[in-house]
């Protein structure tokens, strides 16, 4: 008998681009790009070299570094005070046409652009597949549709790149549905939802333990996770507090709105029930969720947020304002629920809904495993072959 001869196909070589990647200074920066990469090149249908230019200052992280197996290079571009967000996508362009020129003379060859959020990122990743002769895959994740269209240099970048990617992933259909709100035609779109790491969220062995780490008592606790920033609206849950008089807050994330937080919540009389934890590690997370009895997620926008599959995942269900990707994202009791708004009187009868009517923590993890991420990474292979495809073809 002959034995084949034929050979593997090669696999799909990538440039990953994205501001939003994690860092040696800041390792929670971006991680839902990194966490998605990671599970498509672990088939080994993919390799990807990634390109994550940082803002210039002095110190930061290295020039290069080595995340997960992934070689990660950060060009350094101008990021102009009061007006980088107009100059950072010919800044980032220019930066990461220097590193990528770079990189091809040391022998690195690649076969596409695999950008992340449309501005102004995914503006430069458009020049640069032009220029490199590359074609270009670009994924929305949130306010790059929802917030920087409304402003018009902005807006007519992104109606450039979406013009020039080859074709675009939203990571939601209520994403989707803002893409072509755009004028993007419906067949470039492709919705790809993120999923969850289901090894590594998972429900604690021992609960009571997780909450006695965290010197927690009977009380119901509220658990929100994010960035302290307008949009993630962590006032809102403070400003319901108030009116359930029996649960604590604890918030993870740093940014500029903690002190006016903590204000907020000493001018209602709630401090001594709301507790900010500051930054916490990607790896720690999973006690924290396990922790806690409900996660709130009062963001008045996103694409889709992956701390709502986080918790899940770790057996605990979730109160989610109807940002884009919630009503996806939770669609049975045994998830939680979704609120028509935040106010805190709406806020406030979610919780007391939800904890009249727990689901059992069992339910919560097993709604959560149908998120893994092999759909995902099955659809983002379809994408780049047909691409590819389409490219050769032409």
């Amino acid at each position: 008998m002959r034995m084949s001869s034929a050979r593997p196909p090669r696999p799909i070589r990538l440039v990953t681009f994205s501001t939003l990647y994690p860092h040696s200074s800041r390792p929670n920066h971006g991680v839902f790009v990194e966490n998605r990469l990671r599970h498509l090149v672990a088939g080994g249908e993919v390799v990807s070299t990634v390109l994550a230019p940082l803002p210039w200052r002095p110190g930061g992280a290295a020039a290069e570094e080595t995340r997960h197996g992934l070689r990660v290079v950060h060009p350094r571009f101008l990021a102009v005070p009061g007006i980088g967000q107009f100059s950072n996508p010919l800044s980032l362009y220019l930066a990461a046409r220097t590193a990528l020129t770079r990189l091809c003379r040391q022998g690195l060859e690649f076969d596409l652009i695999d950008g992340h959020y449309l501005y102004p990122d995914g503006v430069a990743a458009v020049a640069l597949g032009r220029h490199f002769g590359k074609p270009v895959v670009l994924t929305a994740r949130g306010s790059d549709v929802s917030q920087w269209p409304g402003l018009y240099l902005p807006r007519r970048a992104i109606l450039r790149a979406i013009s020039g990617a080859d074709a675009l992933i939203a990571v939601s259909a209520g994403l989707a549905d803002g893409l072509f709100a755009l004028g993007t035609p419906q067949a470039k779109v492709t919705v790809l939802r993120n999923g969850v790491d289901l090894s590594v969220f998972q429900p604690p062995a021992d609960r009571a333990a997780a909450r006695a780490a965290l010197g927690l008592d009977a009380a119901p606790t509220l658990l929100s996770v994010g960035h302290l920033i307008e949009r993630k609206a962590n006032d809102r849950i403070i400003d319901a507090l108030p009116l359930l008089p029996d649960h604590h807050l604890l918030i993870v994330g740093e940014g500029p709105e903690r002190e006016a937080l903590l204000a907020q919540a000493a001018r209602l009389g709630v401090a001594a029930r709301v507790r900010l934890l500051g930054t916490r590690p990607h790896a720690q997370l999973p006690a924290l969720y396990g922790a806690a009895d409900a996660l709130v997620l009062a963001s008045s926008r996103e694409g889709w947020a992956n701390v709502l599959l986080e918790a899940m995942a770790c057996g605990t269900p979730v109160i989610a304002s109807p940002a884009w990707g919630s009503r996806e994202a939770v669609t049975a009791p045994a998830a939680g629920l979704v609120l028509d708004d935040t106010s805190p009187g709406v806020l406030a009868a979610g919780v007391r809904r939800l904890f009249a009517e727990p689901p059992s923590r069992a339910a919560t993890r097993a709604y959560a495993e149908a998120f893994g991420w092999e759909a995902t990474t099955a659809g983002q292979l379809a994408v780049f072959r047909q691409v590819l495809a389409v490219r050769a073809a032409a």
